[in-house]
């Protein structure tokens, strides 16, 4: 596996081979039965009474939690020494993708097994641990993650709340907010953020009953509303110096680290939640009939469906390629402690971010399309597909925001660059040469070699673009987000084609090259999508362009940029109602 460990961000300067992508169609029989333990939880513990959670419900909550605890669903990312199952992180997502159909319960699963628990998983101390992580695995215990102020919200480290030793040494005094924190209501232990002495940035373990320690009222939500989003404030609260987690002034390797995994298994989440909307809009097109026929008939309902798919495989594609990834650097990590497994975790800090841009986003517009086939109904609150539009919008806000996470894309890229741990630079310089070339079109005559082709193309184009901005604005780049965002977006683009063809590759591969409905199914989607994927990096690639350039070396720039889109087009029309058919008959996402 050692061509699996790519190191973070790679993707665009180097090639994979399908071989060394990790797919859903690598499940080993454990992992698809962790899955089926989560559905069976959720069709006979959730379903049933999912009402009631909905409206928040602390009680059922916790009560639901616990259970979910007996099963080991909270305890996966647990180390077996502190009763938990400690699995690899395939696993874990495909969990967190599962667990994603219990809506607003999901998100209370997620973020105690997240966010929660993992600080004191990957930081705590071995006392801590012992202390805390049992009863965490088991749901005995309730985790919340503390980090938004009413003033620091994208900037983390401008938190105002603070902490302060007293003389004899034992005790931090805490004096501050936090704003927007999930499980509030309920949550036992809360990974809390504060300043030492207003400058040092550090995270504690603040536990309920803490003298001076309160909780504010419920926010009233769009969406999400099943899931406790609270106010926090500290007065003068006195934490035992053994509750600090990690290093004084060492918090923001905690945050950091942390919200890596949040942005991936907010991807993870994204991905269950497609699937559902995908089961739930073709399901009601093939009942709700107009002019006499079922709407799945017509063909604006099935491309939409189509869409819905492809962006759901192509999401799947680079979810679980990531996990693989992550998994595969686990495995050669020295030290199987904590610090050393958010390291290793956080080389792919730059995927992490795309994940969660791409899912996001693609959560949205599988939801609207979903609404949209619906027609009325969708608008109206019975409907599932109501409360999954409402609830997929705080995915864009969640984890960071989507502008943050594209300014961190590639700002991460050239950090590594800098420091030598990318050949990035080098790329650059012996890529301009080629670039003023001749490029003739070679033959594309096998199925996805023209998406493999041009996927190679679109990886010139981001490097001739990214050097050139190197090039012209050095460290003004920062400054010049409209520049940076264009760059992150190819980033993007680059990575889910990417993702999608090597699986596709991968499955073509098993089958023998034989043309099964499968096979002829994921060719389809992969063509789809990396045809109009290379129509948003042409797209992409011209906004840059004009921001850098202008007159005769903007249009050299841009006659190099022509030479790199040209290919032969599909129909896309004929392949979206072969991929819709198969949906409509399936009344599910379909591979």
């Amino acid at each position: 596996m050692t061509e699996a460990i790519r190191f973070g961000g790679r993707f665009v300067m180097e090639d994979s081979t399908p071989d060394s992508v990790v797919t859903p169609e690598d499940f080993t029989e454990e992992q698809r039965m962790m899955g089926d333990a989560a559905r069976q939880f959720l069709d006979t513990e959730i379903a049933p009474r999912d009402a009631e959670l909905e409206a928040l419900n602390y009680d059922l909550t916790v009560e639901l939690m616990r259970k979910a605890g007996e099963l080991g669903l909270l305890g996966a990312d647990v180390p077996e020494a502190y009763g938990g199952l400690g699995l690899d992180k395939v696993s874990t997502t495909l969990l967190a993708e599962t667990l994603a159909r219990a809506s607003s319960f999901a998100l209370s699963v997620g973020a105690h097994t997240g966010i929660g628990t993992l600080p004191i998983v990957f930081f705590g101390t071995p006392a801590q641990k012992q202390a805390y992580l049992p009863a965490l695995a088991t749901g005995e215990r309730i985790a919340a993650y503390c980090l938004t102020e009413p003033a620091s919200g994208s900037d983390a480290l401008g938190a105002r709340t603070t902490a302060r030793l007293t003389p004899d040494g034992k005790h931090y005094v805490l004096n501050g907010s936090k704003l927007y924190i999930t499980n509030a209501g309920f949550a036992d232990l809360f990974i809390v953020y504060a300043k030492v002495d207003g400058e040092y940035f550090t995270a504690f373990i603040v536990e309920r009953g803490m003298a001076g320690f309160s909780i504010g009222p419920e926010e009233h939500k769009m969406g999400i509303k099943g899931s406790s989003t609270r106010p926090l404030f500290f007065e003068d609260v006195s934490v035992p110096v053994e509750n600090v987690l990690g290093e004084v002034g060492k918090g923001h390797q905690i945050a950091f680290n942390i919200l890596n995994i949040g942005r991936f298994k907010l991807g993870a989440a994204c991905l269950g939640s497609s699937k559902e909307t995908i089961e739930l809009a073709s399901s009601y097109a093939n009942t709700r009939k107009q002019f006499g026929r079922a709407i799945s008939s017509y063909p604006l309902i099935g491309a939409k469906l189509a869409d819905m798919n492809i962006r759901t495989y192509v999401l799947e594609s680079m979810v679980y390629r990531t996990a693989g990834w992550i998994d595969a650097m686990l495995r050669t990590t020295e030290s199987a402690d904590g610090v050393s497994v958010a390291k290793a975790i956080g080389e792919y800090a730059i995927e992490c971010s795309i994940i969660k841009v791409f899912a996001s986003e693609a959560l949205d517009f599988v939801a609207d399309e979903g609404v949209q086939i619906h027609g009325g109904y969708g608008y109206i609150h019975e409907y599932k597909v109501e409360r999954i539009y409402r609830d997929s919008r705080i995915n864009r806000i969640f984890e960071g925001t989507n502008e943050i996470n594209r300014m961190l894309i590639p700002g991460t890229l050239m950090k590594k660059a800098l420091k030598g741990e990318l050949p990035l630079l080098r790329k650059v310089r012996s890529l301009q040469t080629e670039l003023v070339q001749p490029m003739p079109i070679p033959p594309l005559e096998k199925p996805l070699s023209k998406e493999a082709f041009r996927l190679g193309q679109a990886k010139k184009a981001f490097l001739a673009i990214g050097g050139l901005a190197v090039q012209k604005l050095g460290l003004r780049l920062e400054q010049e987000q409209e520049v940076l965002c264009s760059l992150a977006d190819l980033m993007i683009q680059i990575f889910a084609m990417e993702s999608a063809l090597l699986r596709s590759q991968k499955i073509v591969k098993a089958s023998g090259g034989a043309g099964s409905e499968k096979v002829e199914n994921v060719i389809a989607m992969t063509t789809v999508f990396v045809q109009e994927a290379m129509e948003r990096v042409e797209s992409l690639a011209k906004l840059a362009l004009a921001a850098l350039e202008q007159g005769d070396g903007l249009q050299m720039q841009l006659s190099i940029l022509k030479k790199l889109m040209r290919a032969p087009l599909s129909d896309t029309v004929a392949l979206k109602r072969t991929i819709a058919a198969r949906v409509i008959r399936g009344e599910h996402y379909v591979v």
